[in-house]
């Protein structure tokens, strides 16, 4: 992938995608692999804000029984089947513990009742999956003392034992959503990030196109289109307005979902579901409160998630050292450790913009998302040309985006082909067993790398990893580790000449492992830094300009926010 944004202006495509987060990427991957000629641009780097802060779950519907809304329980869990089988290297099942009590809503018996008819709903969970690591099992029962081994801090007034159910996790978004764009790119598509889409080509009622700006040369310029679909999430509508004196209706409300960090592994590998203090107005079948999650990750435990409406603009939204007090405070009154977690414990947290339901100003127990919006604006507005997307769920950006495909076709005036994304593998995707695929390259390792880098490389970059070790056969000296992570210098080569990484935050947070979970320390900054500033031509005031932008991201190395 070679960001050139002058090759955006040489023709007219059929297709131009404002927004490179995980559901314009995905639109952008579907319709190049359907043949339509497109264009994507993203005034940021790629899959950087919702999409990479996102809780790294993959949500298979089994919450929606509460909903009662079974046909989002069943395209829940073809999405997160879908993901498991191509992008098998970026996602995988996740068991989760829901501790249980009593004999009423929350007891075991009525629980595995629930796993019981979701099993039933999903019987096709499976299918086409050939890694057999990537297959959900049924749920369980498991018993007081077994939960209590596996989650000493859980309640245990009234404890029976547990149900265990099985969800999916993502290694990393952003690099899943880079998989996905290297998908697009080598369909066809031309993308670029740090371009800004600041107003429509419009012709009457008609739009062709968008004017835009090269955020970091400065300059303007148009990209001309049949269709424009607008994929900006949470400034999806924000542009519409400013630009056109647009407006969705309803307007579009979103929520800031936030979760912490937590710089060591808390559990095993199971996830615990504990109840948190609010609850689900929209639930036909109350369990009682929402649950707060602990979740292993790597080397690290995420809890969360937590909601608020914001009310802001999407660039003012933030999270507090008082915030994330609160939530350390609120979980450890749900789940007793011997010394409860402080803000010492956390060493990053997350937060992200997602569509939400309407709620009454000031509440508490918050009506969340259920379904993505699409806006088509020749029948909202008398707008030709233009589709808004705005998505809900980074699991279903596939098939969302698919379906918002189809209707570019229609506004083409084309038949629509059909759509292959469910069953094309994404770049990286081509392992039929992950474990042995893993064992092999470590095994093949021609240049004495430590085992544990082999396996950084091929969960980020999957059968594609031997792109990076290229850099090494050229150049021995990028076979060494940043800092003593399980990152190579070739990795950093790699996300500048081959990833469009643009910009020190990009290689830290999103192309590698250096920066998602903690602070890599100052030395791995500065050794990024210099690499980039060398490769891309900084002066010593734009290279220590990008460092501080990337120590701004952690104003503490032990409480970090991105």
């Amino acid at each position: 992938m070679k960001r050139n944004t002058s090759a955006l202006t040489d023709k007219e495509y059929d297709l131009v995608v404002v927004g490179g987060g995980i559901f314009g990427i995905c639109a952008a991957w579907d319709a190049a692999l359907r043949g339509l000629s497109v264009a994507l641009v993203e005034r940021g780097d790629f899959a950087h804000a919702t999409s990479a802060n996102c809780f790294k779950m993959i949500h298979g519907g089994i919450r929606y029984l509460q909903h009662a809304d079974v046909n989002r329980v069943r395209e829940s869990c073809h999405e997160r089947s879908t993901m498991f089988r191509i992008a098998p290297h970026l996602a995988e099942p996740l068991p989760i513990v829901v501790p249980t009590y009593g004999k009423g809503m929350q007891s075991k018996q009525f629980l595995m009742a629930g796993l019981l008819a979701y099993d039933m709903l999903t019987l096709g969970r499976n299918r086409g999956i050939s890694d057999p690591d990537r297959h959900i099992p049924r749920g369980n029962m498991i018993s007081r003392n077994d939960c209590l081994s596996m989650f000493p801090g859980v309640n245990e007034d009234g404890l029976t034992g547990g149900v265990l159910f099985y969800d999916g996790q993502m290694y990393s978004p952003s690099r899943l959503g880079l998989s996905f764009l290297h998908s697009a790119v080598q369909a066809g598509a031309d993308v670029a990030n740090y371009v800004e889409a600041t107003g429509f080509l419009r012709d009457e009622q008609r739009v062709f196109g968008i004017k835009a700006r090269d955020v970091l040369a400065g300059d303007d310029f148009e990209v001309r289109g049949k269709v424009v679909l607008n994929a900006a999430g949470p400034w999806a509508d924000q542009i519409l307005d400013s630009d056109m004196g647009l407006n969705m209706n309803p307007k579009p409300e979103f929520s800031r979902d936030a979760y912490i960090v937590i710089n060591r592994r808390l559990t095993g590998k199971h996830a615990l579901a504990v109840q948190g203090a609010t609850r689900d107005p929209d639930a036909v079948v109350s369990l009682g409160n929402r649950h707060l999650f602990m979740v292993p990750w790597r080397d690290y435990t995420l809890i969360g998630v937590w909601h608020i409406v914001n009310k802001g603009r999407p660039d003012e939204v933030t999270l507090t050292e008082s915030e994330v007090q609160g939530f350390l405070d609120e979980f450890n009154g749900a789940y007793s450790l011997d010394e409860p977690l402080t803000l010492d414990d956390v060493s990053m947290w997350n937060y992200g913009l997602t569509l939400f339901g309407e709620n009454d100003e000031g509440s508490t127990n918050l009506s969340y998302g259920k379904r993505s919006r699409v806006v088509d604006h020749a029948s909202e507005h008398g707008i030709e040309g233009l589709v808004t997307l705005v998505g809900v769920r980074y699991t279903t950006a596939r098939g969302e985006s698919e379906k918002t495909v189809n209707l570019v076709f229609d506004k083409l005036g084309k038949r629509a082909p059909k759509g292959m994304t469910a069953v094309t593998t994404i770049r990286g995707g081509n392992i039929e067993d992950f474990k042995e695929f893993e064992r092999k390259a470590i095994e093949r390792d021609a240049f004495g790398l430590d085992s544990s880098v082999i396996r950084g490389l091929v969960r980020n970059h999957g059968s594609d990893y031997n792109d990076v070790l290229r850099y090494v056969q050229d150049d021995a000296s990028l076979a060494e580790q940043v800092a003593g992570s399980t990152v190579l210098k070739a990795e950093l080569a790699h996300a500048i000449h081959d990833e469009m990484a643009m910009k020190l935050g990009d290689v830290v947070f999103r192309r590698t492992d250096l920066g998602t979970g903690a602070h890599p320390g100052e030395e791995a900054l500065k050794l990024c830094a210099s690499l980039m500033a060398t490769e891309l031509g900084w002066d010593s005031r734009r290279t220590e300009r990008e460092l501080d932008e990337v120590r701004a991201m952690f104003p503490k190395v032990s409480v970090a926010a991105v």
